[in-house]
């Protein structure tokens, strides 16, 4: 478990995102429905997604992670890599950054939307101990 997670998964006022994050830091994939309008039209509201592990260094504009950008954990896409500083860019799919957060804080990667796989993202992930839902 990533020293972030300690102690702070068993908080009552974590986010689900926050929940999620611990599970796939702790090697497990993650089937869950997040809520919001960020990510559309890439992902809907309510929309199933599984996220695995992630090997950051394999990231590329356009992937889908699960990372924490400040305080914050976001399902968010991948705008930009700086693979000299070990970082990415996140931002929404209308463009909004959210920032650079390294590859320490980007904790997985979506393999799928709604049941269908998306195509980049098998290369990527790091081998996962469970499958989990929430």
């Amino acid at each position: 478990m990533r020293a972030w997670c300690n102690g702070i998964c068993h908080n009552a006022r974590m986010s689900l995102l926050d929940a999620v994050a611990c599970r796939v830091a702790d090697g497990a994939t993650v089937t869950f429905r997040p809520s919001g309008s960020s990510m559309a039209p890439l992902i809907r509201s309510r929309q199933q997604v599984v996220v695995a592990p992630v090997d950051p260094s394999k990231l590329e504009a356009g992937d889908i992670v699960l990372a924490r950008v400040g305080g914050t954990v976001y399902l968010h896409l991948v705008s930009s890599v700086d693979s000299a500083r070990m970082r990415v860019q996140i931002s929404n799919s209308r463009g909004l950054v959210n920032g650079w957060t390294s590859h320490d804080r980007v904790f997985g990667i979506c393999v799928a939307v709604d049941g269908v796989t998306r195509a980049k993202s098998a290369g990527k992930i790091l081998s996962a101990q469970s499958s989990d839902s929430t």
